[in-house]
């Protein structure tokens, strides 16, 4: 078994507190000792022994403890919430149940290491979203697709992995307050179909034993037709009483050997995955198969609604792959059961560096519905650029969807609020691996612990979270707090810049999806993505063209059907738009792309400045390894630029107004 070293990220517990917080590093008591307050109780200690160097000890009497775990009577606070009373000489936290404490103790010691002086007063926490998952990508084999940070800590060699590592993981996971976690890919691979027999349920055993301390849900992906591949089967119609029969026996058996296991994930009909449509059933029919033979466990499917047929003719006008989850999915409104969520992708196509949110948000009324966003940074720089997108994470939760509802936010609606459903949540793509930082570039753990702050409190701003996230791992000197954020902040748009004009996206290598190929989509076969061509560029998604923009609440729809009032951001993914067309700005979108490719390369160098200016404050190692994928995102950003404008300067014809050399 391979063994990589690896660091505590923001749970180093490095970085120099205040001195007067050394009074609260006495003794521990809490009134109710489980498996979740016991991980409570063992940070405190791990991190008032690294702040301090000081011993704290559990204790049966809280007249001698300055920290109190306190579970209570009090229905305000719900399953998870927390209220944190910070007084003179003791802090007390109070929940419901010990997850609530567990979120409570995480939370106080996020204050100890990044305010220098915390407030007395009382302090209530309440997660807004019922799930908080992150899905991975793992394949059993140790790969992982899309994986930009090592290979999986999870699997190695079609095993199990289960060590100290692990434990780390849950620690990470859970101080962000993230709630559950799929651990394997949605592509399944016929090897990991076999996570639900014997040969796994021990060790899948053990790992649910070391999440379930620290509050977490543990989810497999299925494959929909593991009645064949590991069922012999002829079929895996989900109407055919032999496939219910053998799919009850096998999760029957999975509930009973490993108690309370959460539940499942399922990607089908979509990238040549097996699915219901094989066999002319609805994909209602799929889900609600399989979720009423583990509801008697209270057990949850989550269905993706990432559904396309990967063979469409692109030449076609009207034909538009963003149409296939509105048109697949809201038929079926209300058809599926209680305990079966549709997981959306944020956008109608893939994780584009900017796309429209999806009108499935606000055209599902009667639906478990919840949101999915990608934090691997597939299409924004692979990990080898910076790309902290929590600002793209709130545009999407602030998004009104003008759906029949005073709440009518994505996070409304994911949160169960607008509709008053049951389940829902968030959850991102993730591919931490076995690299010594987890995340391949040490700035894109920023996206992990931010995502996980976001979903648990929509409120937080994107610059508090990462400041926050700067004086957990870096410490709280000032000038490199702001050297940091000013490299953060501005990185998503910067990478947009360089890349992907005004939302067209895709324009990079088929297969891996990095480095800029302008005719690079998928499906070339079948015409250039973005259709540019001598006059101009984009796509018409108005009820003119492919009808997609039609599938918008009527607010909405109006907005992106006018070249006028749709978002410049989004404007070629709504519209086919000539070069000469002026923008709010004045300059011609030939003019604007010029432009903004040379920006995000200027933009870049700063970046590399200001990391520079901090490099006798950070650690070589770590100082090292950003200022190499730094000086490869400037020299990646520089080909980017030079590939796209030269493009679009031989297509056009037009030359630059600055007389840069661009081809």
């Amino acid at each position: 078994m391979r063994l990589v070293h690896h660091e505590q990220a923001w749970l180093n517990y490095n970085t120099v507190c205040n001195p007067n917080y050394k009074k609260y590093a006495t003794d521990v008591f809490c009134n109710q000792i489980d498996e979740i307050t016991r991980s409570a109780i063992s940070e405190l200690r791990a991190a008032f022994q690294n702040l301090f160097d000081k011993q704290i000890v559990a204790t049966e009497s809280s007249g001698q403890a300055a920290i109190k775990l306190l579970i209570v009577r009090n229905d305000q606070l719900g399953i998870e919430g927390f209220q944190l009373d910070i007084k003179e000489d003791e802090v007390v936290i109070e929940s419901q149940y010990s997850i609530g404490l567990l979120y409570g103790t995480f939370h106080l010691l996020r204050l100890l290491q990044t305010e220098k002086n915390i407030e007395l007063g009382s302090i209530v926490e309440i997660p807004s979203q019922p799930l908080r998952m992150v899905n991975h990508w793992d394949n059993l084999d140790g790969s992982i697709e899309r994986g930009y940070s090592g290979q999986s800590f999870f699997f190695e060699n079609n095993e199990i992995i289960i060590n100290e590592r692990t434990v780390d993981y849950a620690r990470l996971t859970a101080s962000v307050g993230i709630n559950g976690v799929v651990i394997n890919n949605v592509n399944v691979r016929k090897e990991a179909t076999q996570l639900i027999t014997d040969r796994y349920l021990d060790r899948l055993k053990e790992m649910k034993n070391i999440f379930s301390a620290y509050g977490i849900k543990l989810f497999i992906s299925l494959n929909f037709a593991a009645p064949m591949e590991i069922g012999m089967l002829e079929t895996a119609d989900p109407l055919d009483s032999s496939v219910i029969n053998w799919w009850r026996t096998q999760l029957d058996y999975v509930h009973g050997y490993i108690p309370g296991f959460d539940g499942f994930l399922i990607k089908a009909d979509s990238e040549g995955r097996p699915g219901p449509f094989t066999y002319n059933r609805t994909h209602a029919d799929g889900a609600n198969m399989l979720a009423d033979i583990i509801k008697p466990y209270g057990g949850i499917i989550i269905w993706r609604c990432f559904v396309y047929n990967c063979q469409q003719d692109w030449r076609d006008t009207v034909t538009d792959r963003a149409r296939a989850g509105y048109d697949n999915f809201v038929p079926l409104d209300g058809t599926l059961h209680s305990n079966v969520i549709l997981q959306i992708k944020n956008g109608p196509m893939d994780f584009q560096v900017r796309e429209p949110v999806s009108p499935l948000f606000g055209g599902l009324k009667a639906t478990n519905q919840m949101l999915e966003v990608q934090i691997a940074q597939e299409y924004t720089g692979q990990q080898r650029h910076v790309a902290y997108l929590l600002p793209m994470f709130k545009e999407i939760l602030d998004f009104r969807t003008h759906c029949d509802s005073a709440f009518d936010t994505v996070n409304d609606i994911v949160s169960g609020k607008t509709f008053d459903q049951p389940l829902g949540g968030i959850a991102a793509v993730i591919n931490t691996g076995n690299d010594e930082n987890w995340t391949g570039h040490d700035l894109a753990a920023v996206n992990w612990y931010g995502f996980g702050r976001l979903s648990s409190n929509p409120n937080l701003l994107a610059e508090q979270i990462a400041i926050e996230w700067i004086k957990l791992t870096y410490g709280n000197d000032e000038f490199v707090i702001q050297q940091i954020l000013s490299i953060l902040m501005p990185s998503w748009e910067t990478y947009e810049k360089y890349t992907s004009p005004l939302g067209i996206g895709w324009m990079v290598n088929p297969g891996h999806h990095y480095g800029p190929n302008v005719e690079g989509y998928e499906y070339s076969r079948w015409g250039t993505y973005h259709r540019a061509d001598q006059r101009g560029l984009g796509v018409d998604r108005t009820s003119k063209g492919t009808g997609y923009s039609t599938q918008y609440q009527s607010l909405n729809a109006l907005m992106y059907e006018s070249i006028d009032k749709c978002p410049e951001p989004l404007l070629l993914f709504f519209h086919y738009v000539e070069y000469t067309h002026h923008l709010k700005s004045g300059k011609s979108l030939i003019q604007h792309i010029y432009d903004t490719h040379f920006e995000g390369v200027e933009e870049v160098a700063s970046m590399l400045k200001r990391w520079r200016s901090i490099e006798d404050k950070i650690e070589r190692k770590i100082y090292d390894r950003v200022l190499e994928r730094l000086q490869h995102q400037y020299s990646h950003s520089t080909e980017w630029r030079d590939i796209i404008c030269s493009y679009f300067y031989r297509k056009s014809g037009i030359q630059d107004v600055h007389n840069r050399q661009i081809y």
